[in-house]
């Protein structure tokens, strides 16, 4: 069973996450585990890491950290990014499915993952292989696209 995905309601609609964690899916507590990378007193230690904090930037509505941490050359405007932040579109769940690379010593990593959103469309499933970089200009890791995958 994938520990990622929490189990669905005996209704079929998604459990109801509790505030105080982080939505990313580690089941640590916001404040402790992607909080300190959004606000930037910590930097991601891995390209997994990253994309946690990149997927509960998308779940709280947080361009900054998204613009922040996307690859300069790779990066969108502002308006562009805005459409993934739609009010309408609610981020639920993450699954990490795979690594490679992207440790503390990498300089490049892949991770695949899928995300789970609700909007008024119904539910949207996102399923990708994301690549990350470590860039001189930047003291961690940085993001810089994604393949999408089925």
């Amino acid at each position: 069973m994938d520990t990622d995905m929490p189990a669905a309601a005996a209704d079929g609609s998604d459990p109801s996450p509790d505030p105080a964690l982080c939505p990313c899916g580690s089941g640590a507590v916001l404040e402790v585990c992607c909080r300190p990378i959004l606000v930037g007193s910590r930097e991601a230690e891995t390209a997994e890491e990253l994309m946690r904090s990149r997927f509960t930037a998308f779940a709280l509505r947080d361009p900054e950290h998204l613009l922040a941490s996307w690859d300069p050359g790779y990066r969108p405007t502002r308006r562009e990014l805005s459409a993934s932040l739609d009010d309408d579109l609610a981020w639920r769940r993450l699954a990490i499915l795979d690594t490679e690379a992207g440790g503390p010593g990498d300089r490049t990593g892949v991770v695949e993952f899928v995300a789970i959103a609700r909007g008024s469309q119904g539910k949207m499933r996102m399923h990708e292989r994301s690549r990350f970089r470590r860039i001189a200009e930047h003291p961690g890791w940085v993001y810089i696209d994604g393949r999408m995958l089925d």
